[in-house]
Formats: structure tokens, C-alpha cells, sequence
């Protein structure tokens, strides 16, 4: 019996990196470090895609941001909502970040490993600052774009600001 929950575990996790990205955990002091940095603070709405287990959502929530956590793999969805409970200030959404439209009022997006993804997401991005009509800062760790400069750096952390391309005032 032990044996097929695990064979169920590691074929789940297996089957969610093809869609999305393995889980690797993020370790709390390097992103304190970068949330110190970078000045999250509480009026920051900071949105994690794949949110794994919730330890990026927490400490935003710490500097008095509200954090939403996007995460495909419902184990790891389930992991970040228990232990991420009776925080009002974290949501755990179940769902394929490039589906989902960023809430109105999100100033950063954090992502683990971006060089996969980067055309992708920098598409998905431009588009959500023109929609906001205001600029979104990506916070990658790891790996920085290969076709944009970064526009500040702090050791593996890499932040990108995104500004709208045009005012709808206009």
C-alpha cells in the first residue's frame, strides 16, 4: 500500500514538471535578504508563481504584504494552505498561473528559475502592465533573462520592472 502512494506521488510531481517547473524550495533567508533589498512592504501585493510550499507567501506576509501563491500541484497547493493557515494576508490559488489574470492591485511577481519561461512571461507581463496601466516588478531568483538586462541585481535575485507600453488615457 505504502508503495503506490509513493509510485502516486512521484508520478503526480513527475506529470506537473512537464507543465510546469519542478518543486525546489526556496530557503527563507536569501529571500529575506532579497524582499529587504528590494523594500517589499505592506502596501505590496506580491504574486508567486508556483508557490510550491507557501515559504515565499509567508514571508511576504511577514513584511506586511499580501501574497497570492499560484500553484498546479494540488499536494504542494494543499502543503502552502495548511501551513500558510489563518494568515489573511496569504491566498493559495489552485490553478495554472498562465491562465489567470494578476489581481489589480499586484506590484511584484516572484518566480524561482525564469530562463524556460522568459519569452513567455514577458509577454504575460508586459501585457498585465498595460492592462494595470501601471509598472509590475518581476523578482527571479536563479536565473537571469537572456534577452533583457536586468534592471538591479542582488546576489542570485534579478528584478525586472515592466511599465506600461501606453496609456489607455491616451
Amino acid at each position: 500500500m505504502i508503495w503506490l502512494v509513493i509510485g502516486i506521488i512521484v508520478v503526480f510531481f513527475g506529470a506537473v514538471a512537464f507543465i510546469g517547473a519542478p518543486y525546489v524550495p526556496s530557503q527563507k533567508k536569501y529571500i529575506r535578504r532579497a524582499f529587504d533589498h528590494f523594500g517589499l512592504n505592506k502596501t505590496d501585493v506580491l504574486i508567486d508563481v508556483g508557490s510550491g510550499d507557501g515559504i515565499v507567501l509567508r514571508s511576504a506576509a511577514k513584511y506586511g504584504a499580501r501574497a497570492v501563491g499560484y500553484e498546479i500541484n494540488p499536494f504542494l497547493a494543499g502543503l502552502s494552505r495548511i501551513l500558510s493557515r489563518r494568515n489573511p494576508r496569504i491566498q493559495v490559488v489552485l490553478a495554472n498561473f498562465w491562465y489567470a489574470k494578476l489581481p489589480e492591485n499586484t506590484t511584484f511577481v516572484y518566480a524561482f528559475s525564469v530562463s524556460r519561461d522568459e519569452k513567455r512571461l514577458t509577454k504575460l507581463l508586459q501585457r498585465e502592465a498595460d492592462r494595470l496601466q501601471r509598472p509590475l516588478k518581476l523578482l527571479c531568483y536563479g536565473s537571469p533573462f537572456k534577452d533583457r538586462e536586468a534592471d538591479e541585481k542582488f546576489e542570485a535575485y534579478y528584478l525586472y520592472a515592466f511599465h506600461p507600453l501606453q496609456s489607455k488615457k491616451a
